[in-house]
């Protein structure tokens, strides 16, 4: 198969066009030389992207993690920083589809299967995401109220997401947040821009997967019927 195909198989990129700007730009090697765009290799042939092996998964893994706070969405940390790495089983070229921020906490999604995570995560699919977010008391109408419109940002206006469950309290009100996009820190943006002191953030839902009563920091396989819907190409 061709080298960009393997490196979206193995799951160390999510699609054949990152391997591609990855082979361009002289990172991946085979058998000991720089790799060409064009390439062809083998599961025989010995691949390292960033002078690290890659190697085709024994089958394919889909995992659903309750992302505690103070975890970082990658897989490795210069600093010796806890990542979600550290809360994983050892499958083989596994690695998180999108990310939370480390203040983050609730739902987030693992595999070793590179298209798959590329279908999940391309913005044309338009995959609802379900937060639960605890801001101070007392809310502001007019906070709220813009919110719900979708407030302008930096990078553009932010579609209008979905406002329910509203649960007011003394000093915290707790709703949740249904969006259809993926833009960095999103939601801590659009709050902080209609004054909306944002005290903790949740993801309780991805498409048909929801976080549900998985306790914080273990995780599960998905089913089959949610990583079918999620892989579906519709």
């Amino acid at each position: 198969m061709r080298l960009q195909a393997f490196l979206a198989r193995s799951g160390a990129v999510s699609s054949r066009r990152k391997g591609e700007a990855l082979i361009s730009a002289g990172r991946v090697r085979v058998n000991g030389e720089v790799a060409s765009l064009g390439r062809r290799v083998s599961p025989e042939d010995i691949v390292l992207l960033d002078e690290r092996p890659v190697v085709l998964p024994g089958r394919h893994a889909y995992l659903a993690l309750n992302k505690p706070a103070g975890y970082l969405t990658t897989l490795h940390d210069d600093r010796g920083r806890p990542t979600v790495a550290d809360l994983m089983p050892q499958i083989p070229a596994l690695f998180p589809v999108g990310r939370l921020d480390a203040d983050t906490t609730g739902l987030l999604l693992l595999t070793n299967d590179g298209p798959f995570a590329h279908r999940v995560a391309h913005p044309s699919r338009e995959i609802e995401k379900e937060y639960r977010l605890t801001v101070a008391s007392p809310v502001p109408e007019k906070a709220l109220a813009a919110l719900a419109v979708g407030p302008t940002l930096e990078d553009g206006p932010m579609r209008p997401p979905e406002i329910t469950n509203p649960k007011p309290g003394r000093h915290e009100t707790s709703f949740r947040l249904t969006i259809h996009e993926g833009r960095n820190r999103i939601i801590r943006r659009a709050c902080a821009a209609v004054g909306l002191d944002l005290r903790a953030l949740c993801r309780v839902r991805i498409g048909p997967v929801h976080l549900g009563v998985l306790p914080e920091g273990n995780y599960r396989q998905l089913t089959e019927k949610e990583v079918k819907i999620l892989g579906s190409h519709e």
